[in-house]
């Protein structure tokens, strides 16, 4: 397969910059995810490695060589687009061969290559059926067929699961990784999506207004998000965030907030101390909140705060409260078993260990949290200790 570079790539439309001068190095046979909100370039950098978009400045290598001014179709890559792209008047077999037909391939090697790809994907009995007659997680397949059987180096896929509804994305996730599994090569894959980028990249570049934020595997932008926009970004829900102030007394630190004090966990006061005095943005992910009624360990003094429930989802096994602290919106994820009510008060249990601080300014992280911290085991269903 292939290692793929980019160095200083740039893309303007007009005088607008849409792509800033990004820096990637994917190896050999890796599954790499770019994700990143409407806008932020990351169609635009698949496409220009594909040769489908100029570069307006910089370099993209596959295997060493400069491709800027080499063919898409000279380049030995492969794309699968969101909508397919599929002939309708022609078979499922048509489809995929179709390409290798263009390249003037012998007519048993076609053959074969088709029925290894259909063998792969499970297509082998839809082989004579036009897409018109597949549903549109059959269509998917079929798109990846024919980017299969050119055996390129690289496989590029551009949100290929949009169109597809929850269930069967879930699905085509797992027949994807599997057959990256399978395959060894390298794949590139574009997604809005933060679920998809997490379950299936080996490493996911995480892009904002042309700009690439982070690239690291899946844990690490959750246990450490580079900036406040990687930490908001990454999760399900969403991480809280919420102004704070430093406020060293002695051998230990507080974050003040109009509504409530927060006491920083020894094991991060050496890191927290030296920034006494200073305006941060606090951060705390949903997960990472609890019920004190179903709280299995001792509460510290400074980690728990009173906040009004103010909506809840129940999700089945999991339920996200949507909660009020003074003047702070905060969101817990919390187990099934929580009998909150809304317009009542609850204790929430902040776990501290696990909390993060960004510079309000520049939207840097401040803390390096090991990611060995104690992290309590999902509460149980009890008899309440009041």
């Amino acid at each position: 397969m292939a290692r793929v570079v980019l160095r200083k790539v740039t893309k303007y439309f007009g005088d607008q910059p849409i792509v800033r001068g990004i820096d990637l190095d994917i190896p050999d046979k890796e599954f790499f995810v770019m994700v990143g909100p409407s806008g932020c370039g990351k169609s635009t950098t698949l496409r220009m490695i594909a040769g489908l978009e100029d570069i307006s400045s910089g370099e993209v290598l596959i295997d060493g060589r400069v491709v800027n001014n080499i063919h898409p179709k000279d380049r030995d890559i492969a794309m699968v687009f969101q909508n397919y792209a599929l002939y309708p008047h022609m078979t499922v077999y048509e489809n995929m061969a179709f390409g290798l037909k263009l390249r003037n391939y012998p007519r048993s090697e076609i053959k074969a290559r088709v029925k290894e790809a259909a063998d792969i994907l499970d297509m082998g009995s839809y082989l004579e059926r036009k897409p018109g007659a597949l549903s549109g997680g059959q269509r998917q397949r079929v798109a990846v067929g024919r980017a299969i059987v050119r055996k390129p180096r690289v496989f590029l896929f551009d949100e290929p699961l949009s169109n597809l509804d929850a269930k069967l994305r879930v699905q085509m996730r797992l027949e994807l990784v599997k057959l990256h599994q399978r395959l060894q090569s390298t794949i590139i894959y574009v997604t809005h999506d933060q679920i998809e980028a997490m379950t299936m990249g080996d490493r996911i570049c995480l892009m904002k207004d042309g700009e690439v934020q982070q690239v690291d595997p899946p844990l690490t932008l959750y246990e450490r998000p580079a900036n406040e926009f990687v930490a908001g970004f990454i999760g399900n829900s969403p991480m809280n965030f919420f102004p704070v102030t430093v406020d060293a007394m002695g051998k230990s630190v507080l974050l003040r907030h109009p509504s409530f004090d927060l006491a920083v966990p020894l094991s991060l006061v050496a890191q927290v101390a030296p920034l006494a005095g200073k305006k941060l943005i606090f951060g705390i992910r949903p997960e990472d909140l609890y019920d004190r009624l179903f709280y299995n360990y001792p509460v510290t003094p400074g980690s728990s705060l009173k906040a009004t429930v103010d909506v809840i989802e129940p999700l089945g096994p999991e339920i996200i409260l949507y909660l009020k602290a003074g003047s702070v919106d905060l969101v817990a994820r919390v187990p099934g078993f929580v009998k909150a009510q809304e317009g009542k008060k609850m204790d929430l249990v902040f776990n501290l260990e696990r909390m993060h601080l960004f510079d309000s300014e520049t939207k840097k992280a401040l803390l390096n949290p090991d990611l060995k911290t104690f992290v309590p085991p999902a509460p149980v269903a009890k008899v309440p200790v009041v």
